[in-house]
């Protein structure tokens, strides 16, 4: 255990502080290259990470390393413009501190998305997946460590991490804009390195359908707060041993950068209906 809870809840103090009246229901933690729509985010209060106590900051390429707090959607929302991950030297507590400082702060729900390799050889780089649930073996969990029950049970039950009316959101709203959804499980690798052509083969025996270094920490921890969770990948490159061709970080900010006007459609149609 990193952190203590009079920690959490000093951070808690100092953004409630910051945002005066204003209270946040939904968070949103924006992935590589998918920062834009906090820039979207109307009547903005913004606060850089390295503000507030004891919180972490980004250093990987695409994420700005602030919190976006204002109206989305309809929605009152903190955004955050980029997230810790462990192959920055952070721990697995350190990766979703910012979620449980969020969920003191009155946050119930969670929004997490993430630029993924796919593991599905018919699907296509741009594609939009929602995730349906996730693999995370390798490390330990976000929860290791002496369990503090102001946010939740010792043994928390992870059958349904992500939200089912949330799934049923998210395909509605893509119906509503004639776009192709895919639906499958993300499957957590820690990174920095791509995943090898067999590590990508095992994740699709296992049911994985995209690889990724980010979410499964963050979605535990909000699940064990009990945070309802919707989740959603941008296929921003083919996994290892698919294509003959070697993967780069600059393929997937590329990526998500060309796709994301109906990335963002689809996350704030959805967003409404939350």
């Amino acid at each position: 255990m990193d952190y203590t809870f009079a920690q959490y809840q000093e951070s808690a103090n100092y953004l409630a502080g910051r945002l005066g009246n204003f209270v946040p229901d939904i968070v949103m933690v924006q992935g590589s290259g998918l920062g834009f729509l906090g820039d979207k985010v109307e009547d903005p209060i913004v606060v850089p990470y390295g503000d507030i106590p004891h919180f972490k900051v980004s250093t990987a390429p695409g994420h700005k390393g602030q919190l976006v707090c204002g109206t989305l959607a309809g929605k009152k929302v903190a955004v955050m413009q980029g997230r810790m991950h462990h192959y920055e030297g952070y721990s697995y507590e350190d990766v979703s501190y910012a979620v449980r400082v969020l969920r003191l702060l009155g946050c119930t729900k969670l929004v997490l998305t993430n630029a993924a390799g796919c593991v599905r050889k018919e699907w296509n780089v741009g594609d939009i997946m929602l995730i349906t649930d996730h693999i995370k073996f390798f490390m330990e969990s976000p929860l290791r460590g002496e369990n503090l029950p102001q946010f939740g049970t010792r043994f928390p039950d992870m059958s349904h991490v992500y939200t089912p009316r949330f799934q049923e959101a998210a395909r509605e709203s893509a119906r509503e804009l004639d776009m192709t959804l895919r639906e499958g499980v993300y499957c957590y690798f820690p990174g920095p390195q791509f995943e090898t052509p067999a590590e990508v083969r095992a994740a699709r025996v296992l049911g994985g359908d995209a690889c990724g270094m980010s979410t499964a920490p963050e979605a535990i921890a909000a699940a064990h707060a009990g945070m309802e969770i919707l989740g959603f990948s941008m296929l921003t490159n083919m996994c290892a041993g698919i294509l003959d061709q070697p993967l780069s970080g600059e393929e997937v900010n590329e990526t998500a950068e060309a796709r994301k006007g109906p990335f963002s459609e689809l996350v704030l149609r959805t967003l409404e209906k939350m």
